[in-house]
């Protein structure tokens, strides 16, 4: 039987720190949460694996996404308490949850229905039972709780995400993994006015997410 206790250690001893993560709240909020309860069932063991995992069942492709990949987004994104947040194509909730424990205020948006349920019972039995959970189309983002102070998007985007620029307040931060293969790279954005500053973070892959593909013929 797993110690899921001595896996999170792990985790956050040899994939987090190792990866550059080394923000100690971020760092005792992934300590904490146990992402063994934001996998399907009966792929509990599979939890702490370096690895995207699918956790959808039907329809579109989800995944939460590795650790350490995860963890250095996330980082990026410099959360306060309480910040509001927008986590998109978040799965079964797992960032959320992290977000959570950071103390920001956080609103989880998936485009599946039976996906944003399964979330909200997953976030209940991690104590996370006040983030909100909606469904709809994750390129349209959820103004009803904008301007959020930071967005999170669990994947990868190869055409701008431009109405979630649109729902940062000011100074508030988005982040994505930008690209597909060798070329993708972990990419914060930071709204100024009515301006938005791109930045090139690190190397790193991640799972496309269906309405951020670009389109044959379309230039970025």
């Amino acid at each position: 039987m797993v110690d899921f206790t001595q896996a999170r250690r792990m985790m956050v001893d040899g994939q987090l720190r190792t990866f550059d993560v080394n923000d100690m709240p971020l760092l005792d909020a992934m300590d904490s949460v146990p992402r063994e309860l934001f996998v399907l069932p009966g792929r509990e063991s599979l939890a702490y694996i370096d690895q995207d995992i699918l956790v959808s069942n039907g329809g579109e492709s989800r995944y939460m996404l590795s650790p350490m990949i995860l963890g250095r987004m996330i980082q990026a994104l410099e959360i306060d308490a309480g910040d509001n947040v927008l986590d998109v194509a978040g799965g079964r909730g797992y960032a959320s949850a992290v977000l959570r424990r950071l103390g920001a205020r956080v609103t989880f948006l998936e485009s599946d229905e039976a996906l944003a349920t399964s979330a909200k019972q997953c976030l209940g039995a991690a104590g996370c039972d006040d983030v909100a959970v909606a469904a709809g189309a994750l390129e349209q983002g959820y103004a009803a709780n904008a301007p959020f102070d930071a967005i999170l998007v669990n994947g990868s985007v190869e055409v701008r995400p431009q109405a979630l620029l649109q729902q940062l307040g000011e100074g508030g931060r988005l982040v994505c993994v930008k690209g597909r293969g060798r070329a993708a790279r972990a990419t914060l954005y930071v709204r100024t006015g009515d301006a938005i500053g791109e930045r090139s973070l690190f190397e790193a892959a991640a799972p496309l997410l269906a309405p951020f593909v670009q389109p044959a013929g379309f230039t970025f």
